[in-house]
């Protein structure tokens, strides 16, 4: 098909088919994003650095920054041991197995945190049990305890997957050279497998301390005695029309998780990490 003339022009070709991708990215990314960068502005710009002047903020920037490190290295942690172990053996029922492992990845944070309600809040299956032995009601859900147990449950599927693609594309060779020159297993684990999966874990630490520094749903469910920063941000922009606090908190939290992923693929042997 012959192209009208005002399309004749590769490059004017080119722009037009840009145009909506482009008035998109201005309306529901730039824009949005220019205004939440002015907003704290109008009240002084003490309110960029609220959170370091208050306790209160302070805190719940530390807790979120801390429950994230610890949930990232949990994580990673058992994500690499079921999937290195489901990519090196093969047995009846792993990839119904592994389908279980990773079926989590479908549910949204709300509903991850009504399971840990179900487990460990004041109706739990928990709270039964520990009252029919005598030791009254035990609830977790709602503290520090329930949060870590739930960004685990959510992230982990994301870490399985991962680590079991990426140990099954490991190169057998290196690791048969290894054993065939007697190195022990504590060996290969550090002079094969560490080097092969090192890629692998810094990507998916990134997006997993990520995700669970902008956790919300979850958050929203359980966090009452276990303040998070989204959480504060929620309250501060519903419950006392602070849009400009708001605003500070958000750039805070931004700031730090794009720090985090922009770290992470300027280090060596980084691949793709996306937000």
């Amino acid at each position: 098909m012959r192209l009208l003339p005002y399309f004749s022009s590769p490059n004017r070709l080119l722009l037009a088919c840009a145009a909506p991708a482009a008035a998109f990215f201005t309306a529901f990314w730039l824009l949005p994003v220019v205004q939440l960068i002015v907003l704290p502005s109008r009240t002084g710009a003490s309110t960029y650095f609220a959170v370091l002047g208050n306790p209160r903020y302070l805190q719940s920037l530390l807790q979120t920054v801390g429950l994230s490190i610890v949930v990232t290295l949990a994580t990673l942690l058992l994500g690499a041991a079921v999937g290195i172990t489901l990519a090196r053996y093969r047995f009846r029922g792993r990839q119904l197995l592994l389908s279980l492992l990773t079926l989590p990845l479908s549910f949204p944070g709300v509903i991850v945190g009504f399971f840990m309600i179900l487990l460990g809040g004041r109706q739990g299956l928990v709270a039964d049990l520990s009252e029919a032995m005598g030791w009254g009601r035990t609830t977790f859900a709602y503290g520090l305890t329930g949060l870590f147990l739930a960004y685990l449950y959510f992230s982990l599927p994301r870490a399985i997957a991962t680590y079991t693609a990426a140990a099954g594309a490991m190169d057998a060779q290196l690791e048969e050279a290894a054993r065939s020159l007697g190195a022990s297993r504590w060996r290969v684990a550090r002079d094969v497998w560490l080097p092969e999966l090192g890629p692998t874990t810094l990507a998916c630490g990134a997006i997993v301390f990520a995700t669970a520094m902008g956790a919300f749903g979850t958050a929203f469910t359980l966090a009452s005695k276990f303040e998070v920063l989204p959480i504060t941000i929620y309250n501060e922009f519903t419950n006392y029309a602070n849009f400009a606090l708001a605003a500070s908190l958000s750039i805070t939290l931004g700031l730090i998780t794009w720090l985090v992923l922009f770290v992470a693929r300027r280090l060596p042997g980084a691949v793709a990490v996306g937000a």
